[in-house]
């Protein structure tokens, strides 16, 4: 009987540690799929679909893979591909589908964990695109980002801004990039979230060079089998916008692959 009950206290003792220990990593990843420049391989897929009254719908999927690179004890290399998939309109009729332009953002940052972190590095632009699905130029802009996280939050932001260098010489390139993002952490992997882009071309007339939207959206990290997934929906309302779009309707699906 003794022994019975030994080996039932330590059978009991060994899944509550186990629960705690799946606890506490699924609270870390958790932190770290809201985090753009955390050591996590990961494969989004962001579909934006943009809409308006005025115009036919646009719609563009950005596969963006992000691979870490330990350089040293004390710093990391986040490497994020975006790699644009686009279906515009084509005036006065038809449409035109094509890759846009393919941009490797470079991040060096901080190895060691902290409530703050930042990194910086160059991001470059390529001229992949199809006939009028982005910049006929090669481009490479100064990038930057910081992320603070603590009781469930996380709030950031990513800045950018690419200058030609290379290419079409009639296709000058100036253009700005921000996204600000902010994230509450809900229960079971659920949190609420505003990640809203602004871009600027800054050779563009202004009434077509800011895109400027606002807006909310959800999601959950969960698992398909053994892998985790993060899933998000958002819905944002534009300010401004440089296609004269009146919202934006994005939906996410990111597989992880932690350590």
């Amino acid at each position: 009987m003794i022994k019975k009950i030994l080996l039932s206290t330590f059978i009991a003792i060994g899944l509550t540690s186990y629960s705690q220990e799946e606890q506490k990593e699924s609270e870390d990843l958790a932190s770290k799929i809201q985090n753009p420049i955390a050591s996590l391989i990961s494969l989004p897929f962001q579909n934006n679909l943009d809409v308006g009254k005025d115009i036919r719908p646009t719609n563009t999927l950005n596969i963006q893979p992000v691979y870490p690179i330990s350089i040293s004890k004390k710093v990391n290399l986040i490497t994020r591909t975006i790699i644009p998939v686009i279906s515009g309109p084509i005036y006065p009729e038809g449409r035109r589908d094509g890759i846009g332009n393919i941009n490797v953002s470079t991040f060096f940052t901080p190895a060691k964990s902290s409530k703050f972190i930042w990194g910086v590095g160059p991001t470059f632009m390529f001229p992949t695109i199809e006939q009028g699905l982005g910049f006929d130029k090669f481009g490479i802009a100064p990038s930057a980002v910081g992320v603070y996280q603590n009781n469930g939050w996380t709030v950031g932001g990513i800045i950018q801004n690419f200058y030609g260098v290379a290419g079409n010489s009639n296709n000058d390139l100036n253009f700005f990039y921000s996204q600000i993002f902010v994230v509450k952490q809900i229960s079971k992997g659920w949190y609420v979230n505003s990640a809203p882009i602004f871009t600027a071309n800054w050779n563009a007339p202004g009434t077509t060079r800011w895109t400027a939207p606002m807006g909310a959206g959800f999601g959950k990290l969960s698992k398909v089998g053994k892998l985790p997934v993060n899933w998000q929906l958002g819905f944002y309302k534009y300010l401004e916008s440089a296609t004269n779009a009146d919202y934006q309707i994005r939906a996410q699906l990111v597989f992880l692959f932690p350590k």
